[in-house]
């Protein structure tokens, strides 16, 4: 417990100390500021533009800004998908991969894995349904994902810039320009904090270089194969990105990706440094830095407090099991704790943080096995997605995400007090709120559909789309922890996570078409209308505050808008929760395990 709550005192102390210097970067940047970087890359950012014509100055609607995001990303998409069906013909490919020549165990690429592997990079999502040491080559990793992972989180810092103007501008048609957007984020922001990070992982031992797989010999006399590659580079911004991707199968629990515990807590850092540091952006853009500082109020409170719920469970552990083993209801707890698939280096405490920092966040990264956390301990990091990763959230998303609630708990305060709704001087109208209805439903929907169908899809013999039999067949477990396992797949998926319980084969072509189709739900299906926002409240006038203007800076509106967090989720999965992991709680007691 004691080393529980000095981690958490220590990180937390220093995420804080660098939201706001890193915030006010972020908004000099995006204003069109100069930034003590801009001597040395300004001339790069001018060369972007002179190559591909952009216009530095020429602003956009946000539809026009809407169409340059899908028309960016469908790009990408086509270039990741290319690449990975032709990299048995690219270079950096030692170990073969793709050719007649691939290692003994290799995981082919077939054109259904590409698929879902290239939407889930284009999204920000990095679900992976493949062994990374075992299927892509390193020039599919540095080109197909590991540039992903640098636009599509640029990307998402550009969706947030839009609502942050939307709140700040006064009835300007044009909300930006995503092309500018875009690479100010990759050449200021991701790609400095990322070449730092990069070198301070590898002085921690994380590998980078080219080199195929080492063949060793075991004292035993077995043979061991020790992948090799460019991971600290990856390991940075899949981190700084809230990317998630591993470059192992094994993501930060490998020890070539996470070998002590300084880059566990770095790594940690890094994925919530953008998001924290937005909400000061968000404050100093709309004029008033104490609007920023109740969002992170709002989700430092959930933050802390899931963290807090998982660390107990994990620590708490089985019930059933004692120190002479398997007994049924012996002992209140778990001596020692639940250490089933953590690593040792970390424990329950460096975990659970882990756990909890990587769901809140839209990353996906993970130093332990979810599907061996308790089900009250798995059932935080599946709440936090299913809130919509609104407690820092991914980079640019998680901002999103936390006005689009801000938007809704000032619409029910108004519906409250007989007043038409504000926020911080806007008027919230019907089309806001319709707008980020429409974001809250269409993900909720995808989470809750696909795995009902999912529960229950079952396939004939020689079918296509999944091995004969029920899509239920994929799972390690069955019961409700086996429940679990399918709604944490559409529930990650849903929320661009890429974090999975890891009990579910998820490479099967239905599994990868319906999780491919859920990560585009989430991404597309939540920005756009939430863009649509932007460009709505940037057209409208600032009203002047008033006696009877609501205000959105103390600890009433943060208690407000925690509330309309949990009223909603909780409406909205309770039923869902219900059947997993919190039936699967309650059967523990009862001694029955699955």
């Amino acid at each position: 417990m004691t080393h529980f709550l000095l981690l958490t005192a220590i990180y937390f102390v220093v995420l804080l100390g660098i939201t706001k210097p890193l915030g006010s970067y972020m908004a000099r940047l995006f204003s069109g500021q100069r930034t003590f970087l801009h001597p040395l890359l300004r001339p790069v950012e001018r060369g972007v533009y002179r190559l591909t014509g952009v216009e530095e100055h020429a602003e956009q609607r946000w539809t026009e800004y809407t169409l340059a995001l899908l028309a960016f990303s469908a790009a990408g998409f086509v270039c990741a998908f290319a690449i990975q069906l032709l990299q048995g013909h690219l270079p950096w490919n030692p170990m073969g991969f793709g050719t007649a020549h691939k290692p003994a165990g290799a995981i082919p690429v077939t054109p259904d894995l590409a698929f879902n592997s290239a939407i889930s990079f284009v999204t920000n999502t990095n679900w992976q349904a493949y062994s990374g040491e075992n299927t892509v080559s390193y020039f599919t990793q540095m080109t197909a994902f590991t540039v992903q992972n640098f636009v599509s989180a640029a990307s998402g810092v550009a969706m947030a810039m839009v609502l942050i103007r939307g709140f700040a501008r006064r009835e300007s048609k044009t909300v930006g320009n995503f092309w500018v957007d875009l690479t100010r984020a990759t050449v200021y922001l991701l790609l400095p904090l990322a070449f730092f990070a990069a070198l301070l992982l590898a002085s921690q031992g994380v590998i980078q270089n080219l080199r195929p797989s080492v063949v060793a010999r075991t004292l035993e006399g077995s043979i061991q194969i020790i992948p090799q590659g460019p991971v600290a580079s990856q390991e940075a911004i899949k981190m700084l990105g809230t990317n998630g991707g591993g470059f192992f199968n094994a993501n930060s629990a490998h020890p070539f990706e996470n070998p002590t515990p300084l880059s566990n807590f770095v790594e940690m850092l890094l994925i919530f440094s953008i998001p924290a540091g937005l909400t000061y952006t968000f404050g100093r853009d709309v004029g008033d830095t104490r609007q920023g500082w109740a969002l992170f109020a709002a989700m430092s409170i959930l933050f802390l407090v899931g963290a807090g719920v998982l660390f107990h469970y994990e620590q708490r552990g089985n019930p059933l099991l004692t120190q002479l083993g398997l007994q049924a209801r012996a002992a209140p707890g778990q001596p020692g704790g639940n250490m089933e698939g953590k690593e040792t280096r970390f424990g329950i405490a460096d975990s659970a943080l882990f756990a909890t920092i990587t769901t809140d966040a839209s990353c996906g990264a993970v130093n332990a096995a979810h599907d061996s956390l308790t089900p009250l301990g798995g059932l935080v990091p599946l709440v936090n997605m299913e809130l919509g990763e609104v407690v820092f959230g991914g980079v640019g998303a998680g901002l999103l995400g936390m006005l689009l609630f801000a938007i809704l708990a000032v619409f029910i305060a108004g519906l409250m007090v007989g007043r038409t709704p504000e926020y911080l001087g806007k008027k919230i109208e019907r089309r806001e709120v319709q707008l980020a209805m429409i974001a809250l439903i269409a993900t909720a929907a995808s989470m809750l559909v696909f795995t009902a169908v999912a529960s229950v899809a079952q396939f004939r013999q020689g079918g296509y789309w999944n091995p004969p039999g029920a899509a239920t067949a994929n799972l390690t477990n069955g019961g409700p922890h086996g429940f679990t396992e399918l709604l944490y797949a559409y529930s990650s998926t849903s929320e661009n996570n890429g974090s999975a319980f890891a009990g579910l084969n998820a490479d099967t072509p239905y599994y990868n078409f319906t999780t491919a189709g859920a990560m585009l739900i989430g991404r597309f299906a939540f920005l756009i209308p939430l863009l649509a926002v932007g460009g709505s409240l940037a057209s409208k006038k600032r009203l002047a505050i008033t006696s009877g203007t609501l205000p959105t800076s103390g600890p009433l509106f943060v208690g407000l808008l925690i509330g309309t967090i949990l009223l909603v989720g909780a409406l909205t999965f309770f039923p869902a929760l219900s059947l997993g992991p919190v039936a699967e709680h309650y059967l523990m007691q009862a001694g029955h395990v699955f």
